[in-house]
């Protein structure tokens, strides 16, 4: 089973109204891709030869996070093409949705400049993240 990211709000995430700068919910995506495909795909995967570009990411803010609550961002695959794939995020605490996002990604090749199929350990790993079902 894959786990969800688990972090703390950080004070420098924080800004003058004391809850998560709207920016900083970019990198909590960033940190669980980076989480998620761990699980995945382990340490040794070669991210220069079969790496992935960010193609577009959107966000929706529905309530606000403070200062030292306790996130959790669970990871959902919405959509799996030839070349690239979307992930869903849901931002929670205490397990109420604060905020929910999407990430497009692009495998991409960077010694030929230039994006590729998804390879097939990827393939395999992205089905085990489970499919985001629409509400």
């Amino acid at each position: 089973m894959i786990e969800p990211l688990k972090l703390k709000v950080r004070f420098s995430d924080c800004d003058m109204m004391q809850h998560v700068n709207n920016a900083v919910y970019l990198n909590y995506f960033e940190e669980a891709r980076i989480h998620y495909f761990r699980q995945i795909l382990g340490i040794d995967w070669d991210w220069k030869r079969e790496g992935i570009l960010l193609r577009k990411n959107e966000l929706e803010y529905l309530k606000p996070v403070f200062l030292h609550d306790p996130v959790e961002i669970t990871v959902f695959l919405k959509h799996l093409g030839e070349k690239s794939f979307t992930l869903t995020y849901e931002v929670r605490v205490n397990q109420d949705l604060r905020t929910t996002g999407t990430s497009v990604l692009v495998c991409f090749d960077s010694s030929v400049m230039r994006s590729i199929p998804i390879p097939a350990k990827m393939r395999e790993g992205l089905n085990r993240i489970p499919l985001l079902l629409e509400q």
